[in-house]
């Protein structure tokens, strides 16, 4: 999904700028390997988290540029989240979400697109429906679990999340999240289980995902991202 609850995912200290390299490695289903390569760069302010990126695939002979921008904004007892994104190509999309609670949480959302193409790096469906609950010991520990489901092109596709994140010692924090998908690949109904480990240092972090049928295409995906806060 475009912007799913948690769009500002920023880190304690809330640092200005966040820069980030990701490597992608496509493979599988006897199709030839392709990699891709995009790099990210995201402003916090008041006005929210703006940002700009950049996606290439030589072997996949695709190459756009990408911006959009989030912000969370406090309303009583509700937390209101919009998002929009726009990229080479035409592409043009939102969302909202919304989420009340804070020991106990709970949210839903909702993204749309103009189904020009674009390179899904959020990897969830974003013409879609989203909803979560989970549980908060603190801002830095959480809980929750997390279903994105697609209403509109493909409404069979699904991701459903389970999300944890902890706090380390030294400051650090790690993120564990693991994914059950099920949905149509080449009209097969396929169900498979994916994982991402983030690990949180003082300004660096580092990322490893293994996203298998990505978008629902019949390939597996590593990704290795790597970034620094300024």
């Amino acid at each position: 999904m475009l912007c799913v609850l948690g769009c500002s995912n920023t880190h304690a200290e809330d640092p200005s700028y966040k820069f980030t390299t990701g490597v992608y490695a496509l493979s599988g289903s006897g199709l030839p390997n392709s990699h891709g390569l995009d790099i990210n760069v995201r402003q916090n302010s008041q006005i929210g988290n703006i940002w700009v990126a950049w996606y290439r695939s030589p072997e996949q002979k695709v190459s756009q540029a990408r911006m959009g921008w989030d912000k969370s904004f406090e309303m009583s007892r509700w937390r209101v989240m919009p998002s929009v994104q726009t990229a080479s190509s035409g592409f043009w999309g939102g969302s909202l979400s919304v989420e009340t609670g804070d020991t106990l949480f709970a949210g839903l959302g909702l993204g749309r697109t103009n189904l020009h193409p674009y390179v899904n790096l959020n990897f969830d469906p974003n013409d879609a429906w989203m909803a979560s609950v989970g549980y908060r010991w603190s801002s830095l520990q959480s809980l929750s679990v997390q279903v994105v489901r697609d209403n509109r092109q493909n409404p069979d596709q699904q991701h459903l999340h389970l999300l944890y994140r902890t706090p380390m010692p030294d400051g650090h924090r790690l993120t564990l999240d693991v994914l059950f998908k099920s949905g149509l690949v080449e009209d097969r109904m396929v169900q498979r289980t994916g994982m991402s480990v983030t690990y949180d240092f003082a300004q660096f972090f580092t990322r490893i995902a293994f996203d298998p049928v990505i978008n629902f295409t019949p390939q597996n995906m590593w990704r290795l991202s790597i970034g620094r806060r300024y």
